[in-house]
């Protein structure tokens, strides 16, 4: 008698239990979508200057909000998951020209040439040569994109194709691309320099290829000759400082350190013969048993120890990545410099934002920008579910090139009006 009285309860105990579920789940979907972060504009860092003055009126991407898309955009794992999967939405196929160099080593360095496809904003002849991230070259869907959207804007083009990283171009010397290695970039520089006498050149770097690019800029003041402005996006700044936040499982560091080593490996290993192959002058340090060393390596350090450091003789990790990281070179950067990171990627630790936050503080050149949202090279923008196919990383390296090519004509017209007072006096 008591349990038939109790059964019309049992119901409304299970609409209990299914309440409580699906209030865990919204729950569980809120916080990994990060929902109720809120949109605002890029953190700045920089000195006053009539230069960031100038950069502030024109560049409007600086002090507007960024808008993710709005169910994922605020996650830096799916931002950062779908660039590395998808790259970019309905990416065009920009047609360019491919160039070899051959290295004074053997190697066979490649490079794509893209011409602008409009005058650009100033009427100048610009080039913008880009280093790509870790492993990419100019097939990646979000390096396509942005040079089909820097040509339209007036701008040609040159993409470093990183040593080893197409797969149908063979290695020519027991050697491929490193962390912090900028011979090839050098040579791509130096041959735009010297193929395009009249053009000035604005230096923009990804990822990994930020770390090159600084460097590059960094080494030698004529390097900097013929620069506009440089253009670092999502670096990490130090591989020193990174080695240690790249094996903790905070934001999930150590899952990614496995998927890029793992990737490496396929790399490394496709260019087995050219690399460790019986004919193959090695260098003296790398031995046999550095290949079943790789084999098992399962994050990037142990490949950079036991096989990347040892292609240009450095003694130890700790060696190579003090010489390699660009972070003692930043401060030797007198042309304009954007530093670009996201404060979500789960690749670059926050720790690790101290370095462009205190360059910032001391140069005028240095100007650090910080977004909530964009996770590493994502930064994609769109209303609700589906981005758009420029990103918002896309059109700021664009305007902000723009701006600094503005900066320099209006500099060089007050210097001609200078002159001109001058003469008549």
């Amino acid at each position: 008698m008591n349990a038939m009285l109790e059964t019309p309860e049992l119901p409304a105990v299970f609409d209990g239990v299914k309440l409580a579920a699906v209030a865990a789940v919204l729950y569980v979907i809120v916080r990994c979508l990060n929902l109720k972060s809120p949109t605002a504009p890029p953190d700045l860092y920089f000195q006053d200057s009539g230069l960031s003055r100038f950069l502030l009126k024109s560049c409007p991407l600086l002090t507007k909000e960024y808008l993710p898309p709005l169910i994922w955009g605020k996650s830096g794992h799916i931002q950062t998951a779908l660039y590395g999967k998808m790259g970019r939405v309905r990416s065009p196929h920009p047609y360019g020209h491919r160039k070899f160099i051959t290295m004074s080593d053997g190697a066979t360095s490649t490079f794509d040439l893209f011409e602008p496809l409009a005058e650009h904003c100033v009427g100048d002849d610009i080039t913008m040569v880009i280093c790509p991230g870790i492993a990419n070259h100019s097939e990646k869907q979000y390096i396509r994109t942005f040079v089909d959207y820097a040509q339209k804007n007036g701008y040609r083009c040159a993409v470093l194709n990183h040593l080893g990283a197409l797969p149908n171009i063979e290695l020519t010397s027991p050697r491929m691309f490193t962390y912090g290695c900028t011979w090839e970039f050098g040579a791509m520089v130096n041959y735009i320099k010297k193929t395009y006498p009249l053009t000035q050149l604005v230096v923009v770097g990804f990822s990994l290829g930020g770390n090159i690019v600084c460097k590059y800029l960094g080494e030698t003041q004529a390097n900097q000759e013929k620069v506009l402005c440089c253009v670092s996006v999502c670096q990490g700044y130090s591989a020193l400082r990174a080695q240690e936040t790249f094996m903790q499982w905070d934001q999930c560091r150590r899952f990614y350190n496995f998927l890029m080593a793992d990737n490496m490996k396929k790399i490394i290993l496709s260019h087995r013969q050219a690399l460790f192959g019986d004919h193959v002058k090695k260098p003296q340090s790398l031995e046999d048993t550095d290949l079943s060393r790789l084999y098992t390596a399962t994050s990037l350090m142990q490949i950079d120890d036991n096989v990347m450091r040892k292609f240009h003789g450095y003694n130890s990790l700790k060696e190579y990545y003090e010489e390699e990281s660009c972070m003692r070179y930043l401060h030797r950067i007198y042309v304009p410099l954007m530093l670009v990171n996201a404060a979500d990627d789960p690749l670059v630790h926050e720790s690790l934002l101290t370095i462009p936050k205190s360059l910032s503080e001391k140069r005028e050149n240095v100007m650090f920008v910080l977004p909530l949202h964009g996770g590493h090279l994502g930064f994609f923008e769109g209303s609700v579910l589906f981005p758009e196919p420029l990103t918002w990383m896309d059109k700021l390296v664009v305007e902000y090139a723009n701006a600094i090519c503005q900066w320099e004509r209006n500099k060089l017209q007050c210097s001609d009006t200078e002159q001109v007072e001058a003469d008549l006096e």
